[in-house]
């Protein structure tokens, strides 16, 4: 977000700069270094899926600088990790892991029963998977909000067996407070192993990493291709990019309050993208200035100043109706609305993951505790897309059971529908039970 005119964009009636900048941020991971990428990630794939644990110790030497050996933390280091957390840090722990999984209770879905016209049964069953592979990031952030935000709806689902990787650290441990917070959801088996060989691992298993049902989690470029290649052998969440945040302003936000928002979003990462519609010229004048002020002396002013400087966007809007047409067509992942009236904003708004309403509602609360889970779509897929949730561990089964009347009363069409279809044998199913 660059202090000179081509950081501040304006809609035009002809087309519009700013939905073309927005474009590019949305694409900012695509293109061809991705088919580059996508081929480095399958040949890691396949060692892993050829060669097992063996794979694992020499691609975590490989990358992360440590020889995971053994792969699996014991149980009594993760409670040990617990313990060793200060007091302040284990009673915020606790009430994120309370709120969270207070939420996640309440989406759990009710099993169908519907009895038809002739007696017939029909119903949906919900049941969770066996296994769910959990995917904790490590590398510039240590993540325990992850943990929770992954473990806590599987629980709540009923899988039985949880099951989590997670980069090994410079001294060969993953982060203290991550081991403490799976101590805490209940996850006991944890391993140290991350990137595109933690994903084979959990797809195809190893002689210690059991293969799960399921993948959840985010992670960089390297782990989401890698969650793409293996979809369809295991189900995942999603294809979760860098992050990004939308905000929404007019003339009664504070600057220093949208700024720290946005500089918020992007320490995430260089790739973060941290964007600001709003109505009000002083606003937009004023905002460079108030981040660089927030930016003195700011612990990961580098890679913040990098998301920024090359996905940064400020656009000035005639109304907040053209703000909310510009981030609906963005589907922004977090969309804050710091304007008078949020509630009546976010009846327009039809694409977003997150919406966080008002001055007392930065997205840092999303991340952390209140409640909805944070792992939600990036990079234009609200579109089509949700959050993170209970479902994503469920699996449904249709459960139909016809008597004879029923069939008397249906079969006819059926031979028709089947014969039309030139399905012989579909159609004598039936006809064999009416004769």
């Amino acid at each position: 977000m660059r202090d000179d005119a081509s950081s501040v964009a304006r809609p035009s009636a002809g087309g519009s700069p700013a939905a073309e900048r927005l474009a590019a941020i949305a694409e900012r991971t695509s293109g061809g270094r991705m088919q580059e990428e996508m081929a480095r990630v399958e040949a890691i794939l396949t060692q892993v899926q050829t060669q097992g644990d063996q794979a694992l110790l020499e691609l975590t030497e490989r990358f992360d600088g440590v020889r995971p050996d053994p792969l699996r933390i014991p149980r009594e280091r993760l409670a040990a990790a617990w313990q060793a957390t200060p007091v302040p840090l284990q009673e915020a722990l606790r009430l994120a892991h309370q709120r969270i999984l207070a939420f996640h209770q309440q989406q759990l879905p009710a099993d169908l029963a519907i009895t038809g016209p002739h007696g017939e049964q029909l119903g949906r069953r919900w049941r969770p998977v066996e296994r769910a592979g959990l995917y904790v990031p490590g590398g510039r952030a240590s993540y325990p909000s992850t943990v929770l935000m992954n473990a806590v709806p599987a629980r709540v689902a009923g899988v039985q067996r949880l099951v989590m990787v997670t980069p090994p650290g410079p001294g060969g441990e993953p982060n203290a407070t991550v081991l403490a917070a799976a101590h805490l959801a209940g996850v006991e088996e944890v391993y140290r192993v991350g990137g595109a060989q933690a994903i084979g691992a959990l797809a195809y298993g190893t002689e210690t990493i059991p293969q799960v049902d399921v993948i959840s989690g985010p992670g960089n470029l390297y782990v989401t291709l890698a969650k793409k290649a293996v979809f369809g052998r295991v189900a995942i969440d999603s294809l979760a990019g860098p992050s990004e945040v939308l905000v929404i302003a007019d003339h009664t936000a504070r600057v220093d309050q949208v700024a720290a928002d946005l500089l918020a979003q992007a320490e995430h990462d260089p790739l973060a993208a941290a964007i600001l519609l709003t109505t009000s010229e002083a606003l937009a004048a004023a905002l460079p200035a108030a981040l660089e002020a927030q930016l003195e002396n700011h612990p990961r002013a580098e890679i913040t100043r990098t998301a920024l400087n090359d996905w940064g966007l400020i656009v000035v809007c005639d109304s907040l109706t053209q703000a909310a047409r510009l981030s609906d067509w963005f589907a922004p992942e977090h969309l804050e609305l710091l304007v008078e009236d949020p509630e009546r904003l976010a009846e327009q708004i039809q694409h977003a993951g997150a919406i966080f309403m008002g001055p007392y509602t930065p997205e840092a609360v999303g991340d952390y505790l209140a409640g909805p889970n944070h792992t939600l779509p990036t990079s234009g897929t609200a579109r089509f897309a949700g959050a993170l949730s209970v479902e994503t561990f469920l699996r449904h089964t249709s459960l139909i059971r016809f008597n004879r009347e029923a069939l008397e009363a249906t079969g006819a069409a059926v031979i028709s529908l089947a014969e039309s279809e030139g399905l012989h044998s579909h159609a004598e199913s039936v006809r064999r039970r009416l004769t």
